[in-house]
């Protein structure tokens, strides 16, 4: 199978060359200091439902990020020779991703969460030889779902939820996941920039029930959204 991209992936990677952290977020990312992390954006293609990303869904006994949707990622390690590798690595760890079946297709700018001090560098790939993926810790991971693209841009799938902190965020509902947080911020930002996005009604907005963790600030916030964060 080739590893060339298909002709869909063409106007992100396009826009994504001319990408700053700016496009993803208002918040700063520091110019040193923050524990670096990555994650990994996985596009895939399946016959009849179209472009797709992996998504997995935290185990609901986690300390933090508890039942949360998020891209496969985590903190570097020490030998892990750069964010491509920590993005892979962590994938294999967690859903087992075989990185042999991955072409990264490029890096995204470094996003600061200021929360956790993470800086994040979300790693965009094309998943050229796809194969069945599964939780390796259900202590960690509950679930695994490729997302339709389609879904994720339909405008009955997209809201905007508000955390018992006040914070305010966009957020997709797919395949019975509600994605929010930094994840959906990413994902937000990517649709637009890929020309996939479709108009949708903003004023629709839930309320998260609490769940005793501080929210990590999403990308793709617009101003109102950024007060609640201060």
């Amino acid at each position: 199978m080739t590893r060339r991209p298909p002709e869909w992936c063409e106007p992100l990677l396009t826009r994504l060359g001319t990408a700053r952290a700016e496009d993803f977020t208002r918040l700063t990312t520091p110019a040193e200091g923050g524990r670096e992390s990555a994650v990994l954006v996985l596009l895939g293609e399946q016959p009849g439902a179209g472009p797709d990303v992996l998504v997995l869904q935290r185990a609901a006994t986690l300390r933090t990020h508890a039942g949360q949707p998020a891209f496969p990622g985590g903190a570097a390690d020490p030998e892990d020779a750069d964010v491509r590798a920590t993005a892979l690595r962590e994938a294999n760890e967690e859903v087992g991703l075989d990185p042999t079946s991955v072409t990264v297709l490029a890096e995204l700018p470094k996003l600061w969460i200021p929360v956790s001090d993470f800086v994040v560098t979300p790693v965009l790939a094309w998943w050229h030889d796809p194969h069945p993926v599964h939780p390796r810790e259900p202590a960690e991971v509950a679930h695994v779902a490729r997302l339709p693209v389609s879904e994720l841009v339909d405008p009955a799938n997209r809201l905007r939820v508000r955390h018992p902190s006040g914070w305010i965020g966009p957020a997709f509902s797919a395949r019975g996941m509600l994605v929010w947080g930094f994840t959906a911020g990413v994902l937000a930002t990517l649709l637009e920039m890929g020309g996939w996005a479709r108009p949708w009604p903003r004023d629709r907005v839930v309320e998260l029930p609490p769940s005793g963790a501080t929210p990590a600030p999403s990308a793709g916030t617009d101003e109102a959204d950024e007060t609640a964060l201060r």
